[in-house]
């Protein structure tokens, strides 16, 4: 064999090795990306999953006034099928998740993302990213009520005694579920995949043996039967979009989720089994109302045949407990988001899972929840009632969502304007449609969301403007760190031995807590470290990256710890990753100072009048910095006084 055919012979051996390698890991990725479809179809698709319980018995409801024809069957299908292809599966699946921050979604990842588009702050981008996440918080007191309210409901299909438990027995699941949320769901959450196969396998079913009685619902595919719902119907059809938009309520949640499991398990989900099992049972619904229409008032439940009745009701309890618990986990991470942006007072997070640090728990954000749940509950009395309330905060997000969309594809992306205005448009002429027949829900119930999102939006705004007005007041009244320094040398006080850390959010002013120290106790520790923590606009800043030292003299430091705003600060673990810029620290043989003001009525007040007030409420709430740093309690010191407001 000649040199040239040998090494010819060589590299077909490497290739044909090579593809035999590549197989296998191609094989390993397949079952990888199953495995985290699997998952995501238990925590990402809860929320629009059980959205077949409620949304076709809305929109054949009396509130709408939609006669049962026919003719308007199939075009409220047609409206229903084709709002999960455009807004779920091309805004979000396919658009959206496009936009995601380093691997995180949702509405406040995407402000994030747009700031640093923009290049700083913009009142515009807040306000729109402040808004979107008051309406998604108010999603999630929405969605476990309605959920779990309209499951239960289907006892009194069965027999109408069950109607004066529907209430209580609605209130002691959502109770038990909240009280659970201390322990976690590391532990349950290994069941969330599996039972919400079997939901989507059911709805699939359920829905397949009507459409083969009555096929002709396979032709509401076809827009054009969308398109003249509305010339039949006119105004009225107009307001229906109201009901239509309740099948689409999981998005902005699925969106949200994406960090947990990556992008393409997330729609590989939606494109290759949520979707059909979702488009088989409303067509199966739609199928059954044609056959019988005075089915309208309950068609889910209808589907099955009176022996799967009370197990397809438990079953649909059990999808509706796991949808509240994906919506609550996301109320708790984008609480955390909230407060690591500077949005929100600092809260107590603790880690429920020593594996996973993305399930965190939050106390006083479980307790509101949960009361707000309830009210929803006993206000309301039933899933009808609360439809009413549903979508403006589902359609408000998704309106902000394309706002903040349009600053990330003009500024980060490149697109040109017409090309940007375009894709955004279209998104938002069908995104302001539905919030526009949601806003007519207002004095029937849609006043709810809108409410409690305009109180937290003023809430976050207020924190937001007082924590910069208070950054600045302390820095026009502090002293730069390089003046006092100069100054130290010409006049040094009594030295004691031992490492003092002071917390200040501005590493080049001198923390107020030094000069309380010195003021009072007229001492200074031997080694002295200006610790400075800060959360950047990314989900997470890895651990070789968080620490930044400088030192300023030889008794001086200023060490800069940065994270993301998906993580929780830890002081004494940045302080051993400290360790590899040679900076040791003994815990024992440390003190921590943090200055704690006092935020008191000013004569000259840094905030308007009743956003004073607010701020100060806010501020007396706020958890304890030494725990939401995990600092020691015996370690530390707290230092301040009154500071005017």
């Amino acid at each position: 064999m000649s040199a040239d055919a040998s090494a010819e012979a060589s590299d077909e051996a490497a290739r044909g090795t090579a593809f035999v390698g590549d197989e296998h890991a191609g094989q390993h990725d397949a079952r990888h990306l199953r495995r985290l479809a699997v998952a995501a179809i238990g925590v990402v698709y809860g929320d629009i999953g059980t959205s077949p319980l409620y949304t076709l018995k809305e929109c054949f409801g009396e509130a709408y006034g939609i006669a049962i024809t026919p003719p308007n069957v199939l075009g409220l299908l047609s409206l229903v099928l084709w709002a999960l292809i455009l807004v779920v599966t091309v805004k979000y699946v396919l658009f959206i998740m496009r936009a995601d921050n380093n691997g995180e979604g949702g509405v406040l990842a995407l402000m994030a993302l747009a700031e640093r588009a923009h290049g700083g702050h913009s009142g515009f981008v807040l306000a729109a990213g402040l808004f979107g996440a008051s309406l998604f918080f108010g999603d999630g007191m929405i969605t476990p009520a309605i959920s779990v309210l309209s499951a239960v409901e289907g006892l009194t299909i069965a027999t109408p005694a069950f109607r004066h438990v529907v209430v209580p027995l609605a209130v002691a699941v959502l109770v038990g579920l909240f009280a659970f949320q201390r322990h976690g769901t590391e532990k349950v959450g290994a069941w969330f995949g599996p039972v919400m196969i079997l939901w989507f396998i059911a709805l699939a079913v359920l829905g397949t043996m009507q459409i083969v009685r009555n096929p002709v619902v396979l032709a509401a595919i076809d827009p054009r039967h969308a398109v003249d719902f509305f010339a039949r119907n006119g105004f009225a059809g107009f307001v229906a979009l109201g009901a239509v938009v309740l099948a689409i309520t999981g998005a902005e949640a699925l969106y949200a989720d994406m960090g947990h499991f990556g992008a393409k398990p997330v729609r590989v989900a939606w494109l290759g089994f949520v979707l059909p099992a979702l488009a088989l049972n409303y067509m199966g619904q739609s199928a059954l109302v044609l056959q019988s229409p005075e089915a309208a008032h309950n068609p889910f439940y209808l589907l099955a045949p009176d022996w799967l009745l009370l197990p397809l009701v438990g079953l649909a309890t059990l999808a509706t407990v796991i949808a509240s618990q994906a919506v609550i986990s996301g109320t708790f991470s984008l609480m955390r988001q909230a407060v690591q942006l500077g949005l929100f007072p600092r809260q107590r997070i603790r880690h429920t899972s020593k594996r996973q640090m993305g399930q965190i728990y939050l106390p006083e954000t479980n307790t509101r929840l949960l009361i707000g749940v309830i009210a929803l509950v006993l206000f309301f009395g039933s899933s009808s009632g609360l439809a009413n309330a549903y979508g403006v905060a589902v359609t408000g997000t998704m309106v902000a969502t394309s706002v903040l969309a349009f600053v990330v594809i003009r500024r980060r992306w490149g697109w040109s304007l017409p090309l940007s205005i375009a894709v955004i448009g279209a998104f938002l002429v069908i995104d302001l449609a539905f919030l526009g027949a949601n806003l007519l829900k207002i004095l029937s119930g849609g006043w709810v969301p809108l409410a409690f999102a305009i109180a937290l939006c003023m809430a976050m705004s207020t924190w937001h403007r007082g924590r910069e007005a208070v950054a600045r007041a302390l820095r026009e009244d502090s002293v730069p760190t390089e003046i006092f320094l100069k100054r130290l040398d010409q006049k040094q006080p009594i030295r004691v031995p031992g490492t003092a850390i002071y917390l200040t959010a501005d590493g080049e002013m001198l923390p107020h807590a030094l000069l309380h120290n010195l003021k009072h106790n007229k001492v200074l520790h031997e080694r002295v470290v200006f610790l400075t923590i800060k959360t950047l606009g990314v989900p997470r800043v890895p651990r070789q990256d968080r620490v930044r030292v400088e030192w300023l003299r030889p008794d001086f430091l200023r060490l800069t710890v940065y994270y993301g705003f998906m993580q929780t600060p830890h002081v004494p673990r940045a302080l051993v990753t400290a360790g590899r810029f040679g900076v040791r620290f003994d815990i024992m043989d440390t003190s921590f100072f943090l200055g704690r003001e006092t935020f008191v009525p000013s004569v000259r007040p840094l905030l308007s009048g009743w956003r004073e007030k607010l701020f100060i409420v806010l501020a007396k709430n706020a958890a304890n910095a030494a725990e939401s740093f995990c600092i020691p309690t015996n370690r530390l010191v707290e230092l301040g006084g009154q500071m005017p407001i």
